[in-house]
C-alpha cells in the first residue's frame, strides 16, 4: 500500500518525484523519503511523517541538478514508522538503494543468512533485507544490476513492487513487480515509474503496466527491456494510451477529495451508464455479458469476492441479482475465501469487485477460482489494473480517479454496474417480465438526478453532524437491501472520524445490540418506504422507548418516522432494488461532516491507505 515514484531523464528529478509522492500519499503517509544521484554522490533523505515533512527537510539542502531519483511514501508493515524504517533503504555497500511496496514473507530467514555472511541491518524492515540480498548476489555472481535483482527475487516469497538504483550504474533503474502494481510512463527521452499513473499524467500519455513477475531495465535514452523473472525470457513491452487527465486528480475547489468525490457521484453514475443503457429502446449493452451470456445463464450459482466497501457492494448484488435472475448468489470476503479451501465448480461464475483492481486478497481469490476452472468476471475502476487483466472478462465502473481513502463514488458505481448485470440477465432468462424490466431501466436512468437532489440537504446534514461530533459509539440499522448500506455507513464513520460504529440488520437488534441503547447512543436507521417499512418503524419505536437518539434516512414526504426520530434526512422515492445508491449518499455526507467537526484528516485517516496491495 506504499507509494513509489522514480524518474530518469533530462529534467530536474527531485521536483518531479516530490510532486508525484504528493499524489500518491493516499497510498501511505506514515513516513517518506527520496534518493537522488547528483555529481557522483548518492543522497538519501527520509523522515517519519508526510511528504510535506520531507519537503521541509529538502528546503534546507542545496539545490541539485540530479536527473535521476526515486522516492517513497510508506504504509508501515515491518517496523514502526520512523526515520530509520522509512524508504529508500540502502545496501551495506552504500551503492544500492531501493523503494518497495509489498511484504517479503521469508525476510527473517534471508536476514539470518545474510547476517551469517557479515551483513548488518539498521532498520526493522523486510526491504533492507531485500536490497542487501541483491548486493550479495552482485558480489557473489559478478552480474549486472538487472540480473542481480532477478536472481534475488527468485529467492523471495511474498509480494513486491520495487525500483532499484546502483550508483555504479548511474544511467539505469531496475523495476519489478509481483502482487503490487507498477506503471512505467514513457516520455521523450525520459521515463517515470510509479505505483499508478497519477504522478506522470501531465508529462506523458504513454504507459506500460508492468505484468506479474516481470522485470524492467530502464536506461537513459534507450528502449525499455522487459524480462520474465522466472524463465528470463524477454517480453515485448505493451504501451497503452493513458485515459486520465490532470484535472481529474485535483481537488477542484473542494476542501477535501472525499467531498469532491461525493459530489461527483451523479456524473460518475451517468458515465457508468453511458453507452450501456438505452432506456427508450429498453436496451442494455454490455459486450462482456453478451459474449459470455451462456456462462451466466447456465451457472448454478454466482460467487462474489471482494473486500471492504466493495464487499458491501457485493452484498447489495446478492439481493439484486437473486431478485432479478433467481440465480443463487454467495458473497465472500476475499481475504477469507483464499484461505479456507473453498468449494468451486467449473460451472460457477465468480464476480470480483475492487475499486483499484489491485486488492491483493481479491487477486489471490481470482487465481484460486481460475485454477478450479470457474469463469471470472471483474468489476473495477482502474483501467489496466491487475484485475482487469487477469479476469476472463469484466466491466469498468468509469467512476474516475478516487483519491480519498474512504470510498464513495466507487461504491455507488459498483452497484450501478451490478444493476445493469442483474437487469440484463433477468431479461435474458425471462425472470423479469417485459414491463418490470422496462420500469427498472427507466428508474435506473433517473438515479443520477435523484442523487443530485439529495445534495440540497447538505446544510441540514451538517447541522445533524454537529450534534454527534463528541459521540464515541454509533449503531446503524437497515433491513433487506439497506442492511449492506448500514454496514457501509458504519464503515465510513469509523474510517474517517474514529468513532466506533457497527452496522446490523434491524431485526437483529433484539439479539444483542439493544443492550447498548441509551440516551448517549446515536442510532442511524435507514427507514425508506420501500422494503419492510412497518417493521423498521417498530424497531425505531423500540429504540425510542430506550432513549436512543435516532437519525433516520426516510423517503421524501414521510410522516410516521418523522414523528419518532430526532433527525430525518429525506431521499427521493425509488425502487427498492436501487435504494442503496440513494440511501448511502446522506450517510457519506454525515460521516464527512462529523469527521471535519472532530478535526480529523478526512482524506488520509490514520492507519489506512487507499489500495490494500498487501495481505
Amino acid at each position: 500500500m506504499c507509494g513509489i515514484v522514480a524518474y530518469i531523464g533530462n529534467k530536474q528529478a527531485q521536483p518531479i518525484v516530490i510532486k508525484g509522492l504528493k499524489r500518491l500519499e493516499y497510498r501511505g503517509y506514515d513516513s517518506t523519503g527520496i534518493s537522488y544521484f547528483d555529481e557522483d554522490v548518492l543522497h538519501t533523505l527520509k523522515t517519519a511523517g508526510k511528504v510535506s515533512d520531507l519537503q521541509a527537510i529538502l528546503t534546507n539542502t542545496p539545490e541539485n541538478g540530479a536527473t535521476i531519483a526515486l522516492g517513497h511514501t510508506r504504509w508501515a508493515t515491518h517496523g514502526v514508522p520512523n526515520d530509520v524504517n522509512a524508504h529508500p533503504q540502502t545496501s551495506n555497500s552504500g551503492n544500492l538503494v531501493i523503494v518497495h511496496n509489498g511484504i517479503i514473507e521469508n525476510y527473517a530467514s534471508l536476514k539470518k543468512e545474510l547476517q551469517y555472511r557479515g551483513f548488518t541491518f539498521q532498520s526493522d524492515t523486510d526491504t533492507e533485507v531485500l536490497i542487501n540480498l541483491i548486493q550479495d548476489v552482485q558480489d557473489k555472481e559478478k552480474v549486472k544490476l538487472g540480473k542481480a535483482v532477478q536472481i534475488a527475487l527468485s529467492q523471495v516469497v511474498g509480494a513486491y513492487a520495487i525500483v532499484v538504483f546502483d550508483r555504479q550504474k548511474p544511467n539505469e533503474l531496475v523495476a519489478a513487480r509481483l502482487g503490487s502494481p507498477l506503471a512505467i510512463g514513457i516520455g521523450e527521452n525520459e521515463f517515470f515509474v510509479a505505483s499508478d499513473a497519477t504522478p506522470f499524467v501531465e508529462y506523458t500519455k504513454n504507459v506500460i503496466y508492468l505484468e506479474e513477475e516481470h522485470l524492467a531495465i530502464i536506461r537513459r535514452n534507450k528502449a525499455i527491456k522487459i524480462r520474465k523473472i522466472k524463465d528470463d525470457l524477454e517480453v515485448e513491452p505493451y504501451v497503452e494510451k493513458l485515459q486520465l487527465s490532470l484535472e481529474k486528480i485535483q481537488k477542484g475547489g473542494y476542501d477535501h477529495f472525499m467531498l469532491k468525490e461525493i459530489f461527483e457521484q451523479p456524473t460518475a453514475i451517468k458515465d457508468t451508464l453511458r453507452g450501456r443503457l438505452l432506456s427508450q429502446e429498453g436496451v442494455i449493452t454490455l459486450s462482456s455479458l453478451r459474449e459470455h451470456e451462456n456462462r451466466f445463464l447456465k451457472a448454478k450459482r454466482i460467487l462474489i469476492v471482494a473486500c471492504g466497501t466493495s464487499w458491501h457492494a457485493g452484498l447489495v448484488a446478492e439481493y439484486l441479482i437473486e431478485d432479478f435472475t433467481r440465480i443463487p448468489v454467495e458473497v465472500e470476503y476475499a481475504s477469507e475465501f483464499r484461505y479456507r479451501n473453498p468449494i468451486i465448480y467449473p460451472d460457477d461464475v465468480v464476480i470480483s469487485i475492487s475499486q483499484s483492481g489491485e486488492t491483493a486478497d481479491t487477486i489471490a481469490a481470482i487465481n484460486i477460482a481460475k485454477e478450479k476452472g470457474a469463469f471470472v468476471y471483474g468489476i473495477c475502476n482502474v483501467v489496466g489494473s491487475t484485475i482487469s487483466r487477469i479476469t476472463d472478462t469484466g466491466c469498468y465502473t468509469h467512476a474516475g480517479p478516487e483519491i480519498g481513502v474512504a470510498s464513495t463514488k466507487a461504491f455507488t458505481t459498483q452497484i450501478t454496474v451490478i444493476a445493469l448485470i442483474g437487469l440484463y440477465l433477468g431479461k435474458a432468462n425471462g425472470t423479469l417480465s417485459r414491463s418490470q424490466y422496462q420500469e427498472y431501466v427507466i428508474e435506473l436512468e433517473s438515479l443520477p438526478d435523484k442523487v443530485e437532489s439529495i445534495f440540497a440537504s447538505q446544510s441540514y446534514i451538517k447541522q445533524v453532524a454537529a450534534s454527534f461530533e463528541t459521540s464515541q459509539n454509533c449503531i446503524y440499522l437497515g433491513r433487506g437491501y439497506n442492511f449492506p448500506v448500514a454496514l457501509e455507513g458504519a464503515l465510513k464513520l469509523k474510517e474517517i472520524s474514529y468513532i466506533h460504529a457497527e452496522g446490523y440488520p434491524a431485526a437483529e437488534m433484539k439479539h444483542g445490540p439493544i443492550a447498548l441503547i441509551d440516551k448517549e447512543m446515536p442510532v442511524v436507521v435507514i427507514a425508506t418506504k420501500k422494503g419492510y417499512y412497518e417493521k423498521v418503524v417498530s424497531n425505531i419505536q423500540e429504540i425510542k422507548s430506550r432513549e436512543g437518539r435516532i437519525i433516520a434516512i426516510v423517503s421524501k414526504g414521510d410522516i410516521q418516522v418523522k414523528e419518532l426520530a430526532d433527525y430525518c434526512i429525506e431521499i427521493p422515492d425509488s425502487s427498492e432494488s436501487f435504494v442503496p445508491i440513494l440511501s448511502t449518499i446522506p450517510l457519506q455526507l454525515l460521516s464527512y461532516f462529523i469527521a471535519v467537526k472532530r478535526g480529523c484528516n478526512v482524506d488520509q485517516p490514520r492507519n489506512l491507505a487507499k489500495s490494500v496491495t498487501v495481505e
